[in-house]
């Protein structure tokens, strides 16, 4: 295969341009990328699992909770901006519910556990609101 040399700040400044979307798909296709070149022989299953645990929420939802999050920490959230919040909290729970199963089925189908995966991952909780 044949390489080129690119500059960071040129890479940097080309993700820049992407959609916030098409850059969060970048960086984790990347990331599999990067462990199936430090891990050879990594399987299409593992591959699949670890583009399945690197998704992202869609970043127009993830910008829409973040609104509702503020308003309502700043007591101007109407009734009906606080039910939304509590349907795209449902979805996140579940989204996360599903990242957690895709996680398990990772560690089993490497044979650690959980927490050791976490931790080869660099897996870091994410604070709510």
């Amino acid at each position: 295969m044949p390489t080129i040399q690119i500059d960071t700040e040129e890479l940097l400044n080309a993700a820049l341009q992407m959609s916030r979307e098409e850059l969060e798909q970048f960086v984790a296709k990347l990331f599999t990328l990067k462990a199936r070149q430090e891990t050879p022989g990594l399987s299409e299953r593992e591959t699949e699992l670890l583009l399945k645990i690197n998704q992202g929420l869609p970043p127009d939802t993830q910008q829409r909770v973040n609104e509702l999050i503020d308003k309502r920490q700043s007591y101007t959230i109407t009734q009906d901006e606080l039910q939304e919040l509590i349907q795209l909290t449902d979805q996140i729970e579940m989204f996360d519910a599903e990242r957690l199963k895709h996680l398990i089925g990772l560690a089993r189908l490497r044979g650690i556990t959980l927490d050791e995966l976490i931790k080869k991952l660099g897996i870091k909780p994410v604070p709510h609101d």
